[in-house]
């Protein structure tokens, strides 16, 4: 049978206060997660101060310093000083770091600072680490110049403290290359080979709070000392659990599989700047270096005088803010939690039936067809970025990190609020309100019990609200009065309110609108147990047509008018430049050059150097790709590298390759797959890793040279198991256009894009070994 949950009089303005409630929580959860105001230099020693770490960054980050680069020599040469004038033992590691991913084996000759501050009586070691180096496209301050900005801060901070443990900061290189630098210090020093704690800082943004958003396994008591030392703790365990499912990595990765245990901090706002030339100091949010070095300088202090032998556990714990306030249970509690909130909405069902307010078989259709928003709210977010790609083609380029976004995600929310309606509208005559409310919190409640089985850290996002609500149902059930009603009901839905939409948010800044799905899946998570409040401030009587038509198509207004102010809004200039990509190749052996560019549609001046579609002139064995732009260019003096063989063994070549002293990194083509790969260098250990897989829109085998030595000179041996002579393609890299003639650089308003052969001159000479 049909019926009510509730009976309020006045229902109207009670739903609307239950409705402006959970906005009001919404706005002050997110106020309780914002960053931290900069201290001034004047800020008292023993504090960590945003104005004296800038300092340092306008000393050493205010050009791009990629692996092997002369920026990145000065950069290592001005933190080698500062360290040792504040009295720490320091010493430049001098490696091949390597890196194994599917038809690819990247290496790169890495420089790794290390600081050692000794401990009075030393139970281990804490690791603090950051990497100097940047991506060529830009002077990288927040990614990651900030954060070694912050470990000279926070040396200066610790002053004459005594620390009982030993205390070393690893500034590492070529991390933008496949974390090489971290690779090698976890293989060839002793720090790296012995373990510790590690406390790694990165960032994918200009700005936001320090998030600690990776952990290692069996993190209970590191996470109960950031909770208990970090006097502003952002992040929690849904972030580890959704990390550890990415491909993604920083230098944390290669670490903690060493035997490091440890956490990984990052700020991710501002995300559209990320990897370009707008990753600068003009740019930085003072605020999260400040999150940052506060955070750094208070797990220092920690850690530093901690037993870290006692901080070993075999479980991880869950992790999350309520108000300001670290909430913390061991995952031993994540399925007890999850099977209460399915019981309590069971209990919920089974009371509601009991009262007449739903039957069972609708009960099974509401909660069924519950399915249709989530669906529909992501098919919508992603149908709308598909939208934005076709007509601003940039966007692509861009990875949907837009610089001003925020009407855009309106769009998205007003979109899911939209498929929200679509569903509860038409089957709240057939099936009524209790049943759609009910069946709604099926969802999270099943949602909660699928994280505890494969993602424990990441339950409490769905088990929690929806027991909550649960229990606010039942509640509203069982007192007297209508306002009581109201109350429990609304106070049901304030845990959904605290949790998803800070998630939605964040997958905002950290995925974009590209996986502006994510996003909209969460709101409607929310609005499915927003539900009973929401059923407040429809009227009691069912919507006429006219109604039911208005409502939907309201909403559908309200998405186009966003999107069209948000594409009016989010143009490109100076101060928000859109990114093109440029590169240059010349075939030393023939003297054919050209211009290339992957841009979708190549903006006006990029259009400048290429004019179709042309791919015979390209090198051979260089990357190819559907809709990839070429032009004619003009061929510059230059030998090319030079490839020599020095032994053959069945299917293994052993090679000399020579790519110039004016090199700074070097790629090999080969066209058939190989398994194997060693690379020396004079007076470095040789590294040997594996390959699997093949590469795709080029010859199947590449390896990678970053980070050249001084004479441009390096040995390879590849194993080549199909064995018969077969043809490389060497390619000599080096930074910048602007010895090519008739080349003029970008103008406001372009940056480079973030394809790793961007703005490179590429010389290339092809082999038959």
């Amino acid at each position: 049978m049909k019926g009510k949950l509730f009976d309020v009089p006045r229902r109207a303005l009670a739903g609307l206060s239950a409705l402006l409630a959970l906005a009001g929580v919404i706005m002050l959860t997110a106020m309780a997660d914002s960053g931290m105001q900069p201290l001034p230099a004047s800020a008292p020693d023993g504090e960590f101060s945003a104005e004296r770490a800038l300092r340092h960054l306008e000393s050493f980050a205010t050009e791009p310093r990629p692996i092997g680069s002369q920026a990145g020599e000065r950069a290592r040469d001005y933190l080698v000083r500062q360290l040792r004038s504040a009295g720490l033992d320091v010493r430049v590691q001098r490696a091949i770091g390597a890196n194994s991913s599917i038809g690819l084996a990247a290496f790169g000759q890495v420089n790794n600072v290390v600081a050692t501050r000794r401990g009075t009586g030393s139970t281990g070691t804490v690791v603090i680490a950051a990497h100097y180096d940047s991506a060529s496209m830009g002077a990288g301050v927040s990614d990651d110049a900030a954060a070694v900005a912050a470990m000279l801060e926070t040396v200066r901070a610790l002053g004459e403290t005594k620390l009982r443990n030993d205390l070393v900061l690893l500034m590492s290189e070529g991390e933008e290359d496949g974390v090489l630098g971290a690779e090698a210090f976890v293989r060839e020093h002793p720090v790296g080979r012995r373990g510790g704690v590690l406390l790694n800082w990165e960032a994918r943004g200009v700005g936001g709070p320090s998030l600690m958003f990776e952990t290692s396994r069996n993190n209970a008591n590191l996470v109960r000392t950031f909770a208990g030392a970090v006097p502003h703790p952002r992040g929690d365990s849904s972030m580890v659990e959704l990390y550890r499912l990415l491909p993604n990595n920083t230098d944390f990765t290669p670490m903690t599989k060493a035997g490091f245990s440890g956490m990984n901090f990052a700020y991710i706002e501002g995300s559209s700047r990320y990897h370009t030339a707008d990753d600068s100091i003009g740019f930085l949010d003072r605020g999260s270096l400040q999150h940052h070095g506060t955070n750094m300088l208070a797990l220092a202090r920690a850690l530093g005088d901690a037993d870290l032998p006692a901080l070993r556990a075999d479980h991880d714990t869950t992790y999350f803010r309520i108000f300001g306030t670290m909430v913390t249970y061991p995952n031993g509690l994540v399925w007890p939690l999850a099977g209460l909130a399915l019981a309590a909405v069971a209990g919920l069902g089974v009371l509601a039936r009991r009262r007449r307010l739903l039957s069972v078989p609708r009960l099974a259709v509401a909660s069924v067809s519950a399915v249709v928003p989530l669906l529909l709210s992501a098919v919508l977010a992603q149908g709308l970025w598909s939208l934005l790609a076709s007509w601003r083609p940039e966007y692509d380029g861009m990875g949907g990190l837009l610089h001003r976004p925020q009407l855009l995600q309106g769009a998205i929310v007003v979109q899911t609020a939209l498929a929200l309606l679509a569903w509860y509208l038409p089957l709240r005559r057939l099936l009524g309100p209790a049943a759609l409310a009910i069946g709604a919190l099926v969802w999270p409640a099943l949602l909660g019990a699928v994280c505890a089985q494969l993602a424990p850290g990441a339950s409490f996002m769905f088990a929690i609200p929806a027991l909550a609500c649960a229990l606010g149902g039942l509640a509203a059930l069982l007192l007297r009065g209508p306002a009581w009603r109201v109350a429990a009901v609304t106070l049901g839905a304030v845990m959904a309110a605290m949790l998803l939409p800070a998630l939605a948010r964040n997958a905002f800044d950290g995925m974009g609108l590209a996986l502006g799905g994510v996003s909209a899946l969460v709101l409607a998570l929310f609005g499915l147990m927003a539900l009973p409040p929401a059923e407040l401030w429809l009227p009691e009587r069912e919507l006429g047509r006219p109604a039911a038509i208005a409502v939907p198509a309201v909403a559908a207004g309200l998405v186009a008018a966003l999107v069209a102010g948000g594409l009016a809004m989010d143009r490109f200039d100076a101060a928000h430049p859109g990114r093109t990509h440029l590169a240059y190749a010349m075939d030393a052996d023939t003297g054919t050059a050209s211009w290339i560019s992957a841009d979708p549609a190549p903006p006006a001046w990029t259009r400048k150097y290429v004019t179709g579609h042309d791919l015979k002139a390209l090198p051979p064995g260089y990357a190819r790709g559907q809709g990839l732009w070429t032009g004619p260019a003009p061929a510059i003096k230059a030998a090319g590298p030079r490839v020599t063989v020095l032994s053959r063994d069945g299917d293994t070549v052993s090679l000399r390759l020579d790519a110039g002293r004016t090199a700074r990194s070097l790629t090999l083509r080969v066209e058939r797959p190989i398994t194997e790969v060693t690379a020396a260098a004079t007076g470095l250990t040789s590294v040997t890793i594996p390959v699997t897989g093949t590469r795709a829109g080029t010859w199947p085998g590449e390896v990678r040279f970053r980070g050249l030595p001084d004479s441009g000179v390096v040995r390879l041996t590849l194993r080549v198991p199909q064995g018969g002579r077969f043809r490389v393609t060497a390619i000599a890299e080096s930074d910048g256009h602007l010895a090519v003639p008739g080349y003029v650089p970008r103008p406001p308003g372009l940056v480079a894009a973030t394809r790793e052969d961007g703005d490179l001159v590429a010389i290339t000479r092809t082999y038959t070994l």
